[in-house]
Order: C-alpha cells, then sequence, then structure tokens
C-alpha cells in the first residue's frame, strides 16, 4: 500500500520552485523556448510536399492555429480529436492543443467506421480533424457514432463532407507566435491517448504534460538525441511509440528535425537517410526486415544514421545480426505499453549478448516480475525468482504514465494498483534483472506492431451465417511478427470447399465495419471443434502452441 508523503525534513521553503515547476516544467515552455532559442534551426521537413519549417515558423504556424480553434470555441479542457497519418498537421494540432490547455487526441487513422464512432463517443471531442483521403470512411463513422463533433475539419486535398471547413481555414491570418499558457500547469491533460483493451475496443489513456516532458527526457538520454539529430519515425504517429518516440513530442522538446514520411516504404526511407543525412530511424522489427531487404537490392550511404531503435517485438540474434551488418552497428529496442511508454530498453552494446530479451529498466523506471497467481494478483513484493526460468507477471512503475483510463473505472481498477502498472505481460527475469518478455496474459496478437485482440475477430466472424465457432490466435511469421490465424467450425452445410470459404470468410471480414483491415486474419483453418475449458471458455494458449504444428502440417489455408 503507498504510505502517505510526511512533513518536509527542514524548514526550507519549496514554494517558489514548486511555483515553477508546475508552470514552466512543461512540454509547450520547451516548445516555446525552441521557437526562440533556435528560431532559425529547421524543426520539421515534409517529405511528399518537400516543405521545411524552421523554429521559428512552426512556432508562429502554431500560433495561427491556436487562434483558429479559439475562434472556433475550443478552450480549456476541449479535445481535440484527429484521425490523420504522419503529416504537418498532426503534429500542429498537437502543439497547439497545449497551446490552449486543451487536450490533443489521435486517433488510429486504420480503424474500421464502427471502431472510430466508439472513439468518437468515448472522446465527445469539441473538434475533430479527417483525413479528405478518407472522408467515405469518415462519413460512415460519423453516420454510427451518437456524438456529433461540434467542428469538423478536413485536412488534405480531397472532397469536403458537408459541414466540414480546410485545415488550412482554420488557421487564423494573422495571430501571435505560440506561447505557452500563462495559466497552465504540468499537471494538465495535453494527450489522450488509445490501446486496445480486454475486450478488443480502444481504451482512453489520459496524459499530462509532466508525462510529455518526461517521455522526452527518456528518449534524449537513452537513444540519445541533440539538437543536431535528424529522425523518421516509420511507425504512425498516433502510437505512444510513434509520437514520443523522436517523433514530434521529443524532437520539438530537444529542438531536433522531425522528418515526415506518411507511409512506410523501404527504399524512400534508405533515399531518405542518404539524401537528409538522417541520424535516427524508429520502427518495428518489420520494418528493418524489409530496410535489409532493400539496402541489400540497391545499397544506400546510410553513414549518417547514428542508430535504429525498434519497439513492438524482440530482435532475434541472427536478425539483429544482420541488421547491424547491413543497416547500422548500432541498434536499440524497446518494451512498454500504451500507459507507460517502453519503460525497459536493450541498448546497442547489449543487442548481441542479450538477444529476444526486452534489456533492462529504464533510467527512471522500476521494472519488477512478480508471481502468477490462479485467485489472486501479485503484490508489488511478490517476485518471481530471477533465474530466467520462472514465468511471471511483468509490472512497472513509472513517471511517464498517466495511472488512469478516462471513463474507464473497472480497467482502471484492474491494471493500475499502488503506483504499479499491470500490463498482463508474461515474463521472465534473471539475476541482473533483464526483462524477457514470454507471452500475454490476454492473449493479444501482435502483427507488424500493431495489437490485435482475438475477441474483436472472432465477434466478427460470428456475424457469418456459415460460422459456428471460431476461435483466433498468432502464427509465427519472419516478416509480420505474428500473422492473425482463425480456427473455424463450419455450420452444417456451409464450406465444403476450404478454399473457397477461406476467400469467402476473407471478404467478409474485409467488408465488415466494425473490423480494422490490419485484424482480419491471413490463415483460416477449418476444425469441428475447439479446444474448450469446463465452463465453456476457449483454450487460445492450446492453439497458440499448436498454430505452428498445424501450419507445417498444411492445416492452414492462404485466402
Amino acid at each position: 500500500m503507498t504510505l502517505p508523503i510526511e512533513a518536509p525534513n527542514t524548514d526550507y521553503d519549496t514554494a517558489a520552485l514548486r511555483e515553477v515547476v508546475e508552470r514552466r516544467f512543461t512540454w509547450a515552455a520547451g516548445f516555446e523556448r525552441n521557437a526562440h532559442r533556435y528560431a532559425h534551426r529547421t524543426a520539421m521537413t515534409d517529405l511528399p510536399s518537400g516543405r521545411v519549417w524552421t523554429y521559428a515558423e512552426l512556432g508562429a504556424d502554431a500560433g495561427r492555429l491556436v487562434a483558429g480553434l479559439a475562434a472556433h470555441g475550443v478552450g480549456v479542457g476541449d479535445v481535440v480529436a484527429h484521425q490523420l497519418p504522419n503529416c504537418p498537421e498532426f503534429a500542429l494540432l498537437y502543439i497547439a492543443a497545449q497551446g490552449l490547455r486543451a487536450v490533443s487526441s489521435p486517433m488510429n487513422f486504420r480503424l474500421a467506421p464502427g471502431e472510430t464512432a466508439y472513439a468518437l463517443d468515448q472522446l465527445r471531442p469539441a473538434v475533430y480533424v479527417y483525413d479528405t483521403e478518407r472522408s467515405e470512411q469518415t462519413a460512415e463513422s460519423l453516420a454510427k457514432a451518437d456524438f456529433r463533433p461540434r467542428v469538423l475539419i478536413g485536412a488534405g486535398g480531397g472532397a469536403l463532407l458537408p459541414g466540414a471547413i480546410r485545415f488550412e481555414e482554420l488557421c487564423a491570418e494573422q495571430a501571435p507566435v505560440f506561447t505557452a499558457p500563462a495559466d497552465g500547469s504540468t499537471w494538465d491533460e495535453t494527450s489522450r491517448l488509445f490501446t486496445s483493451g480486454t475486450t478488443g475496443m480502444p481504451k482512453a489513456v489520459p496524459l499530462t504534460s509532466f508525462n510529455e516532458v518526461l517521455t522526452a527526457h527518456d528518449v534524449i538520454m537513452h537513444f540519445p538525441v541533440n539538437p543536431h539529430d535528424r529522425t523518421l519515425n516509420m511507425s504512425p504517429w498516433f502510437h505512444r511509440g510513434g509520437n514520443y518516440c523522436a517523433g514530434p513530442n521529443t524532437m520539438f522538446y530537444v529542438g531536433g528535425e522531425v522528418v515526415i514520411m506518411p507511409k512506410f516504404d523501404a527504399g524512400a526511407v534508405l533515399d531518405a537517410v542518404e539524401e537528409h543525412r538522417l541520424t535516427y530511424l524508429v520502427g518495428a522489427p518489420t520494418n528493418l526486415e524489409r530496410l535489409a531487404d532493400a539496402q541489400e537490392a540497391g545499397p544506400r550511404d546510410l553513414s549518417s544514421l547514428h542508430g535504429i531503435i525498434t519497439m513492438g517485438a524482440p530482435l532475434e540474434r541472427a536478425a539483429a545480426i544482420r541488421y547491424q551488418d547491413v543497416l547500422t552497428p548500432r541498434l536499440g529496442n524497446g518494451y512498454g505499453v500504451t500507459e507507460t511508454f517502453w519503460n525497459t530498453f536493450l541498448r546497442p552494446y547489449d543487442v548481441i549478448d542479450m538477444p529476444g530479451t526486452a534489456g533492462q529498466a529504464c533510467i527512471d523506471d522500476d521494472v519488477a516480475v512478480v508471481r502468477v497467481f490462479e485467485d489472486r494478483v501479485a503484490e508489488p513484493d511478490e517476485l518471481a525468482a530471477k533465474d530466467n526460468t520462472e514465468v511471471g507477471e511483468v509490472i512497472m512503475r513509472s513517471v511517464k504514465a498517466g495511472y488512469a483510463y478516462a471513463d474507464n473505472p473497472r480497467e482502471q481498477k484492474k491494471k493500475f494498483r499502488d503506483g504499479w502498472v499491470y500490463p498482463g505481460d508474461l515474463a521472465t527475469w534473471d539475476e541482473n534483472e533483464t526483462i524477457t518478455i514470454v507471452g500475454r496474459k490476454d492473449d493479444m496478437i501482435i502483427s507488424g506492431g500493431e495489437n490485435v485482440h482475438p475477441v474483436q475477430v472472432e465477434e466478427a466472424l460470428a456475424g457469418h451465417p456459415g460460422v459456428a465457432a471460431a476461435a483466433v490466435t498468432g502464427l509465427p511469421d519472419t516478416e509480420w511478427g505474428q500473422l492473425v490465424a482463425a480456427y473455424v467450425v463450419p455450420r452444417p452445410g456451409f464450406f465444403t470447399d476450404r478454399q473457397a470459404a477461406a476467400t469467402e470468410l476473407d471478404r467478409f471480414c474485409k467488408d465488415s465495419d466494425d473490423l480494422a483491415n490490419y485484424k482480419r486474419p491471413r490463415r483460416y483453418a477449418f476444425v469441428d471443434e475447439l479446444p474448450m475449458t469446463a465452463t465453456g471458455k476457449k483454450k487460445h494458449f492450446v492453439l497458440r502452441g499448436q498454430a505452428p504444428r498445424d501450419e507445417d502440417d498444411g492445416l492452414f489455408l492462404k485466402p
């Protein structure tokens, strides 16, 4: 149990220090400083358009957006939702919301319309900024949602939805340069991110300016990065590991340069490294595999790279050796969750000696592996043996965590306990407290760095009239980490042609309004029954174990 904070240990009055921390230890204050401190340095380069912003120009544009949002009634505590790829508008919204003491909420642009509608109803945003290239999906989402944002803004050159205005029209023509709000606090909620919950639908994760600053500090220390670095994050910025891992959060705070590429293309990334002399790349191991293939096919000059940082899956020894040989000797790998950012870091000098591990705790974090009990959750001091054999649950205590879910007290109580976060991952650790992740308590599938919850996919498949039952698991894959694989029990008289059935179910999932495209199964196996417990629950762990054997035996069909 958390003990109360005792009285100060001396008569030193910390009131003046507390006031400075409260008002100026904010991410907005950090960006404001850089807008004049590094006024003529490059802050952002947009590869598709070729446009470049200095810090002075970025501060001016952010100030115009602050004024434009305010003119449309956006103020303290309002949610500014945006569903965009990596683009200048995303970066500007992230900055401007903090200038108003509003809350920036980036949404996954890969969501199906039903999922987006769910998120909008949770957020109830004052503003919703959408990508005009996805106007049709956005219209479906708005039709399905119960809540309608009062301001609808289209980013991009596509046709606008009725009632929407263009992003450029939102920005005021004349406005002061961006400044941190005088009444702002380091405890202000600044961002509300989304992660998948136990039902497969997203949970809203609030973060404060305090979290924003300390996340930036964490990356600055661990890469490390400085104002002379130029970074390209290959992951979508709506992820905690996108914006916050050498994306706008980190680089605009340290005074470096963000290079924007909306969609990953291995050859284009390598070209950008050579042309723009990038110093860091960030992405999932899947990205590195494709980069290595492209570099071997057509070598570029990658000598400017200080390192490549990966997240989402461990680095295997053979793959790490290849990437070090083909791409850069300096590889790093971070482990964490949306709620806490990363909490362990496998440093470049440890990649070869500790392959497949998640490394050790980050500088400001406490990480432990606790025992797993059938009838209760372990206390933080009930540790698993440090023998790299006993499997326990990894937990973390971090200043990068907000320790809450918005409007979700049940899940909040489950995940946050006495200052510790229980994310549901299983792990071992050794005498040096090196963490090795071995699985997930909730059977989550991670494919290409994206979380896919089996229950949501199973519910979508169950909507087909030919499906009597379905269970979904992850099938190991060298490119994607895991493929979504479905075991299907057909109803009598259905799916007599199994190959045609796989194709039919694939089409059915593609047409679903409630299932994002990346979540649909890539392999199907048709079986007579599913492994079940005595109480009727599916044994996902059994399927996870047998899936590789079934793949070897040819049981799975590719649509």
